[in-house]
């Protein structure tokens, strides 16, 4: 054990200095001997399969090999309509099993059968899909790394996600007789990321891409970290991916997260506990908690954002995304200014691919149609038309973004529309005034409430039980439309509330949290959320009497208040202002509702605890660190407030 913690001290040291050790090193992040903390369950037999014979299919089901610049080959599955001549190719790199996405041995004679809503409504409408894992995972050859950045400081080798996709198309324009040449590609989450990573360098024959979700910055505000504090719950998602090739290794803890990492302590301590220090991807995420040159190195939206963008793109992101909120909005931000024309941004009122399924309501919202659907015949389909078979224009917004509320689909011709003129300056604050009052009046007077943080006792981000997010009952899902009433009744917990609305306030944009705080440690986080409270009774809908619904939610580790690349002690008891963004919105918070703050320090099990003692790395604090802290929250006319983007 001695020298497990001599090499994360030298590695920290090298973190320090910027970049640390490659991301990319010989063998991967997959290690050749994985030894678990407990033997998996023998895989089942499946059981035999019955189903129509090849000739009745609508669909022809191929296997190929495609062989990569390095001379390794990646299985993909093609699924190309029966009798599809000069048909387009829609490319999906996946970690996650071409097979299990293809629907290898599954009887059915229909594409639905096999494939994902969107894939089987583009395979009837003519189009080929192809399916291929990525480097490393299932049946490819070659090195898995988790999310590969592109070559260069962090990746030594000559290949990554661009190169891989760039030969990926190459071949299979030339080697897919049912090709008219034309490729888009696509994916969800990862799958996303990969998608993104095809324009760096781009083909000639990729005429599109749709990154749906995709994974972009792991530490800002994707799966890895929010603003620096450590998505905790995502450790079993690092173990199923990197222990490994097929991912038959899962870990799931158990039946409540809350009692299970509270037991172990440090987030590091219940990795170490089961067997994660073999695993390269958790040992380089322990060793670069800030946002250093790691993190800003494969940031794909400031890779993105430093070149024009050449290939027509499609970026869809959810309101409600549990994983990958930050990412795809953020990308358009990032290349909008010199785009060509190319970029068009999908913002729904979903859960992570809850476009590419069933989507008539998020949690107890019903939206008066199936929204995915929507998007997939008006928006998705019509682009694709456009680019890959010479269709008509397809005459879509440069945004288009579904209006909670209203429940409508609106055309804008930008995003953030509350920014137009420039951000903050057009934010309404939204003040925290003594007494748990909300309004947007300037209190004149100044005041504080306080509350005491125990890390014995953290706040949990929602009612018990606390499944593991792929545990059998888990609804993980749509988590973030829970009802937040079960925070409002701790003593850890402040509340902030308005009077009723008199008429509909629509908020379209980027919410900024300016909390004016202090707290008696020397380190904390500060947890701050937005919230729609409906009223109560409520004859239209009884059920939803008295319902906290989130609006918007977010955390920030305060140790990297004033530089995310370098943590600092906070002084304690001195009030100090933190500002961050809350994701974005698109909602109108209707008459006879009020508006609702809430304040806390910890989120648990899904962030790990904040010692509230600044110690050099969190992953890895010890149970003396670990303190209670008065938390201090300063309201009134030089405290707290939100800047809500109120649009006339």
């Amino acid at each position: 054990m001695p020298r497990l913690f001599a090499f994360f001290a030298a590695a920290l040291a090298l973190a320090v200095a910027g970049w640390a050790q490659p991301a990319v090193q010989p063998g991967g992040d997959i290690p050749s001997k994985f030894h678990p903390a407990f033997p998996p369950p023998a895989e089942p037999k499946p059981p035999p399969r019955y189903g129509p014979p090849p000739s009745a299919h609508l669909y022809d089901r191929r296997e190929v090999m495609i062989r990569m610049r390095d001379g390794v080959s990646l299985y993909t599955v093609l699924i190309i309509p029966k009798g599809a001549g000069k048909a387009p190719i829609l490319l999906d790199r996946t970690p996650y099993s071409a097979d299990k996405a293809s629907g290898k041995g599954v009887p059915s004679a229909w594409p639905e059968g096999i494939l994902t809503p969107i894939y089987a409504e583009l395979v009837r409408a003519g189009y080929i899909v192809a399916i291929q894992d990525v480097r490393g995972k299932y049946r490819s050859g070659g090195d898995y790394v988790m999310t590969r950045p592109l070559r260069g400081p962090l990746n030594p080798t000559a290949v990554d996600h661009s190169t891989d996709a760039f030969d990926s198309i190459d071949w299979l324009v030339r080697h897919v007789p049912e090709s008219n040449g034309r490729v888009a590609t696509i994916g969800i989450s990862y799958d996303g990321f990969a998608a993104l990573m095809s324009l760096v360098g781009p083909h000639p024959a990729l005429k599109a891409a749709v990154p749906i979700n995709p994974m972009v910055d792991g530490w800002k505000g994707d799966d890895w970290f929010h603003n620096g504090a450590f998505r905790q719950e995502m450790l079993s998602f690092v173990y199923g991916q990197t222990a490994d090739r097929r991912s038959d290794q899962q870990w799931l803890s158990g039946y409540d997260d809350y009692a299970t990492y509270l037991r172990y302590g440090s987030a590091g301590a219940y990795a170490r506990a089961i067997g994660m220090e073999q695993l390269p991807f958790w040992r380089r995420l322990t060793i670069h908690p800030a946002y250093d040159g790691y993190w800003q190195g494969q940031a794909l939206d400031r890779i993105l954002g430093q070149r024009p963008l050449t290939v027509p793109t499609l970026l869809v992101s959810s309101f409600w995304d549990p994983e990958d909120i930050y990412g795809a909005t953020a990308v358009f931000e990032a290349v909008k200014r010199n785009d060509h024309g190319n970029a068009h941004l999908v913002l729904g009122p979903w859960y992570h691919g809850q476009v590419n399924g069933g989507a008539w309501n998020l949690g107890p919202l019903e939206w008066g149609e199936d929204t995915g659907r929507w998007v997939r015949s008006n928006v998705l389909l019509p682009f694709l038309n456009q680019y890959l078979k010479d269709g008509p224009p397809s005459g879509i917004a440069r945004v288009t973004a579904f209006e909670a509320g209203p429940n409508r689909w609106q055309r804008l011709d930008d995003w953030p529309p509350a920014c137009a003129r420039g951000c903050p300056a057009n934010l309404s604050p939204l003040y925290l005034a003594p007494g748990g009052k909300l309004g947007f009046t300037a209190p004149r007077k100044s005041a504080s409430d306080c509350y005491v943080s125990d890390p014995a006792h953290p706040v949990t981000y929602r009612a018990a039980p606390n499944l593991s997010p792929w545990a059998a009952g888990s609804t993980w899902r749509t988590w973030l439309s829970d009802d937040q009433r079960f925070a409002a009744l701790r003593p850890d917990v402040l509340t902030y509330s308005g009077e009723p609305l008199t008429q509909p306030l629509k908020l379209a944009g980027t919410p900024l949290v300016h909390l004016v705080a202090a707290t008696s440690g020397s380190d904390s986080d500060w947890v701050v959320k937005l919230i729609d409270v409906y009223p109560d009774p409520h004859p239209a809908k009884p059920g939803m009497a008295g319902y906290a619904f989130p609006i918007a939610m977010d955390v920030i580790r305060g140790r990297y208040r004033t530089d995310p690349a370098r943590p600092a002690p906070l002084t304690p008891n001195a009030p100090l202002t933190y500002e961050f963004a809350l994701p974005g919105v698109d909602y109108v918070v209707q008459p006879g509702h009020r508006l609702m703050v809430q304040v806390q320090s910890s989120w648990f099990p899904l962030y790990d605890r904040n010692p509230q003692t600044f110690v050099p790395n969190i992953f890895f604090a010890e149970a003396k660190d670990y303190r209670a802290a008065t938390q201090r929250v300063f309201t009134g006319k030089d405290g707290s407030w939100i800047g809500l983007p109120v649009v006339d």
